[in-house]
């Protein structure tokens, strides 16, 4: 059993998960309730059946008393109190066969609790959702749920109608493990007016030997009477919706999750010195051959594609298996370097899954070796008169400023020349923010801070480093522009070599 409480006006107790238990001492207690001997102390609202055991408690599928002061809800609906905080719930488990077993639910029942609900077109979400199993993937852009099998976690069907209800609590309780998820957002950042955050909360068993938290107080003023500035504030730990990765639900509301089908970025290797020492499978070793979708290729000549006869391959520092690292042509320092994709891509919204993971594990590695060398980095994506992504990866020592003075000076050049430079959420991922092809200019601080400027006619293509040469940051102007910064092919070849050996400690692409 377990219990989340709550109060405003009236108080409740919800419980989640299995109420009634299967040993003859459950059974013994349950009929002390039953009989009148015993009494709930507060209205008690209960779901129903997750076994066959335990069904005979539950004789009406509608909803009953089952006891004095405790409700059971009923299979699916909507339970609205007298101050209008309202309360969605669904009893049960998954089950994707018809018919479904009596204590299960199905998709059909998702989809006619939905209608109920979102039909209306001033829905904007329910204060409060009850299920008993944990929806499924709750877990993506938040906090470890911990010890759980996260294949075998959850619903898909939970997840489907989390999504769809908007609940700004959500609670759950069958995995017995207690998980406070991190709260998550309701629109697209930038392209939504903004909604309320939901919060999901998975309780343990009532008596568990951990003594895992097993019940949760909060006090809710319902959403109808709240003021809608105060409804919408975002808080600072607010995380992307975790469902917008799980895919587009199949025909059924099954959430099976469907990923990006992308043939993996072609690899080019050759032989710059024998520091780079990673070892190459052969084509013909776990090569594939076989793809389901072509990957984008350049319309003419491109700099940065790797296997193009104009890069520069001198001044590649590192190669991972999607992208590699190069220090910046007339760099705005001698280790000024870029994150590049092997394969042709545009931009970071473009990128497919296997190429994001990679780059933010060159970002980490970065990090950590300007930090060895008391600097700190600052990282700006130009989507705009550009063909191939470059994500520019500048270090700063660290007594030059701080990353707010960094943030500030960004934001305000930016208003001296009439661009809105918005700041957004530290856990917003950019592909929820702006769909490919748009040009943008996107800000990463080490803090983890992060500015964005949808580009919508022009933008001066050398804003990222006239900011950082700026006299508020470096104060070298005269090196804003990359043309002002040319070195010789010998000496371009020493840094390059230089950078290489100090950053081959925090290289992951040389391990085995």
């Amino acid at each position: 059993m377990n219990l989340p409480t709550f109060c405003h006006h009236l108080r409740l107790l919800l419980c989640v998960g299995s109420f009634f238990g299967t040993s003859p001492e459950c059974q013994s207690q349950w009929e002390e309730y039953k009989s009148g001997a015993k009494k709930a102390p507060i209205q008690t609202c209960v779901l129903g059946a997750n076994n066959q055991e335990t069904l005979k408690y539950f004789q009406d599928v509608d909803g009953c008393e089952l006891a004095a002061n405790i409700t059971y809800l009923g299979r699916k609906g909507v339970f609205t109190g007298a101050s209008g905080l309202q309360i969605a719930y669904l009893s049960g488990i998954e089950s994707s066969s018809e018919p479904a077993p009596a204590y299960c639910y199905t998709a059909k029942d998702i989809q006619s609790l939905k209608l109920l609900l979102t039909s209306n077109s001033k829905f904007k979400g329910v204060d409060i959702l009850l299920t008993s199993p944990w929806p499924k993937e709750v877990w993506n852009y938040g906090n470890s749920p911990g010890v759980i099998n996260l294949k075998a976690c959850g619903s898909s069907l939970a997840a489907n109608l989390a999504s769809s209800l908007k609940p700004r609590y959500h609670f759950a309780a069958l995995e017995g493990e207690n998980y406070e998820r991190l709260p998550y957002r309701n629109h697209f950042v930038l392209q939504e007016s903004a909604q309320h955050v939901s919060r999901f909360i998975a309780l343990a068993s009532v008596g568990n030997p951990a003594k895992k938290k097993c019940i949760y107080a909060f006090s809710i003023v319902p959403m109808t009477v709240m003021d809608s500035t105060e409804l919408v504030k975002q808080p600072l730990d607010v995380t992307e919706n975790p469902y917008r990765k799980c895919g587009k639900k199949s025909a059924k509301g099954q959430g099976s999750r469907t990923t990006e089908e992308e043939e993996p970025a072609q690899q080019f290797f050759f032989d710059m010195s024998k520091q780079q020492g990673k070892k190459r499978p052969s084509e013909g070793k776990g090569h594939q051959s076989q793809t389901k979708r072509k990957h984008p290729q350049p319309t003419g000549p491109c700099w940065f594609c790797l296997a193009s006869p104009e890069v520069e391959k001198h001044l590649v520092v590192s190669i991972g298996d999607h992208c590699y690292v190069a220090l910046a042509k007339g760099g705005l320092l001698s280790d000024h370097v870029l994150i590049l994709p092997i394969g042709h891509y545009q931009s970071m919204v473009d990128l497919s899954s296997e190429v994001i993971e990679e780059v933010e594990k060159y970002k980490t590695a970065l990090k950590k070796f300007f930090n060895s060398k008391g600097k700190r980095y600052v990282m700006f994506e130009r989507n705009y008169k550009s063909q191939h992504l470059q994500l520019q990866v500048v270090p700063l020592p660290l007594q030059c400023c701080t990353t707010e003075d960094i943030k500030e000076t960004f934001i305000v050049q930016a208003l001296e020349q009439n661009l809105e430079l918005l700041e957004i959420p530290e856990h917003t991922d950019i592909k929820q923010i702006v769909q490919p092809g748009a040009a943008y200019f996107y800000v990463e601080l080490d803090s983890g801070e992060k500015l964005f400027h949808r580009i919508k006619k022009t933008f001066p293509l050398q804003f990222g480093r006239e900011v950082l040469a700026s006299e508020a940051i470096l104060n070298i102007p005269t090196r804003a522009h990359w043309k002002e910064c040319k070195s010789s092919k010998p000496e371009e070849e020493s840094l390059a070599k230089l950078f290489r050996e100090d950053f081959e400690p925090f290289d992951f692409s040389l391990q085995d």
